[in-house]
């Protein structure tokens, strides 16, 4: 389990919604997913529309392994996910590896 490195805000400092979406981001079960989805919401969700942050919510419901090959590029985007929010996620550039 991960904590927590992309300087995201505590979750204490979060409405309840976003604190649970938190907490799922980084609890994922494996070290590479904890940190491209819980690195992907730390530095994006305080930008999130409503629309966003449901879309983020159904993502968080689908298996690590098919969310990462989203964003990596090795597997089809369902039509549901495709749009601004999974390319974003796609770029990567959010990714903090603690040292």
């Amino acid at each position: 389990m991960a904590a927590s490195h992309c300087n995201g805000a505590d979750m204490s400092e979060l409405p309840p919604r976003l604190a649970r979406l938190k907490f799922r981001a980084w609890h994922r079960g494996t070290r590479e997913a904890d940190y491209m989805i819980g690195c992907f919401f730390d530095r994006f969700h305080a930008e999130w529309s409503e629309e966003e942050i449901d879309l983020f919510e159904k993502v968080l419901d689908e298996e690590d392994v098919d969310i990462m090959a989203w964003a990596l590029g090795t597997q089809s985007i369902p039509p549901e996910y495709q749009g601004p929010l999974i390319e974003r996620m796609m770029k990567l550039d959010y990714v903090v590896i603690p040292r």
